[in-house]
């Protein structure tokens, strides 16, 4: 079900409908079909007309309904109205979207960030009739069963009221800014070390896995659905200089990608805020990929991460017949190259780009060490690219290509250009 909305995202209404359907079948439904209203107005207690409503009822008579998703966020008061008036269940984009992370959440932050998200939805939609969680399907942030919208975030029944849940929701706040200090902690040490981090960004199953797996060897699960993979993975990649790297997958951007879920995952989109480069990752192929493009743009900025370099890979040219076609698409998308992350076609090209990216921050230093720092030597081995290294008798001497943290560190040893 959906209600176009003025100013909303570049997605038109079949779009949007589509989309929303392959998430109820990620979910587990059976989608049977979807309509739309357009309005001048919204409906304050229903959001749809008394008209669409009675259309509605008509359909679940005729094809045995029992579930209705709507493609907009339902109030509270027009969820319990929809309920009473088409006598079956009732859920949003948002409550699908949950259910959908609540599946996949396999770490303890995720499910910790699912269960946040979900509680805070819940809340307002408690009622004087209805104080406590009624028993809900539990195991994994909510486990793989127990109905769309209902899937709740534990194993047993819990009879909490309203106090409770917000005890609940600040013990999972705190919880979480542990894990965010836990990142920090984790990111100063990266920092330290000199290891730079490549965030791997991009619209839902726009294959973010898949190039991982495939730049990396690794073995992350990648499925051809919505939100195949959540928690966050990252893995070492060698450059072609042999400068190693780190490659973060987060999770996928969506549009209309509920607030609650946003702010529940502060720590792991901070990840993104803070790496070196952010290689966004659009699916070519797909009817929309413009506009997804664009959603994944509008969230990084919403998240703050507007600083690093972006380069985008377009994905899946192997399925383009038309080479021509590829070309073209390149066109609209500035710092861009096509490569196939299943057929690994362009990934010697990517893995170039963001050594030339990286490295535009590094400054070509000559440096005598003396032997007993072999230390610094070693760290320029690890961290820096070496252009030539010779042993002389008062030291070490190499033109090396120095990453930007690493300057002061290298700065006594650097030898004076000789006057003429």
């Amino acid at each position: 079900m959906k209600r176009p909305k003025n100013g909303q995202s570049g997605f038109n209404v079949e779009d949007s409908l589509e989309e929303l359907a392959a998430l109820a079948d990620t979910a587990g439904l059976e989608v049977e079909g979807g309509t739309y209203q357009r309005l001048d107005s919204i409906h304050p207690g229903t959001l749809i007309g008394s008209g669409k409503v009675e259309e509605l009822q008509s359909f679940r008579d005729e094809l045995a309904i029992d579930v209705f998703v709507f493609d907009d966020e339902l109030s509270p008061r027009q969820q319990r109205e929809l309920e009473k008036l088409l006598t079956v269940k009732v859920v949003d984009r948002t409550a699908l979207i949950l259910d959908i992370f609540a599946r996949h959440a396999r770490t303890r932050e995720g499910q910790l960030q699912v269960e946040l998200a979900q509680y805070e939805y819940r809340l307002p939609r408690l009622t004087r009739m209805w104080t406590h969680l009624a028993r809900q399907a539990g195991g994994r942030a909510g486990g793989a069963s127990g109905g769309v919208g209902v899937r709740g975030p534990g194993e047993t029944q819990l009879e909490v009221d309203r106090r409770e849940i917000s005890q609940r929701i600040a013990h999972l706040k705190d919880e979480l800014e542990k894990v965010r200090a836990h990142r920090a902690r984790h990111r100063k040490q990266r920092q330290r070390a000199g290891v730079p981090v490549v965030a791997i960004v991009g619209y839902t199953n726009a294959g973010k896995s898949t190039l991982l797996n495939a730049l990396a060897q690794a073995n992350v699960y990648a499925a051809d659905q919505l939100f195949a993979t959540l928690d966050p993975t990252t893995r070492r990649v060698a450059l072609p200089s042999g400068l190693e790297v780190l490659f973060s997958d987060t999770v996928g951007f969506i549009q209309k990608l509920p607030t609650d879920l946003v702010a529940a995952f502060r720590a792991t989109l901070e990840e993104i805020t803070e790496a070196d480069l952010i290689l966004h990752v659009v699916d070519i192929t797909h009817q929309n990929a413009a506009e997804q493009a664009a959603t994944v743009a509008d969230t990084l900025a919403e998240i703050g991460a507007t600083t690093a370099p972006v380069l985008v890979a377009l994905n899946k040219i192997d399925r383009l017949a038309d080479p021509d076609e590829a070309i073209e698409q390149l066109a609209q998308y500035p710092n861009s190259l096509g490569i196939s992350a299943k057929t690994g076609q362009g990934l010697p090209a990517l893995l170039a780009r963001i050594e030339g990216v990286l490295q535009s921050s590094h400054r070509t230093m000559e440096l005598l060490i003396s032997y007993e720092r072999g230390d610094v030597v070693s760290l320029l081995h690890e961290q820096a690219i070496i252009h030539h290294e010779s042993h002389e008798a008062d030291g070490t001497r190499l033109t090396v290509h120095v990453p930007e943290h690493l300057r002061e560190v290298v700065q006594p040893f650097q030898l004076q250009p000789s006057k003429a």
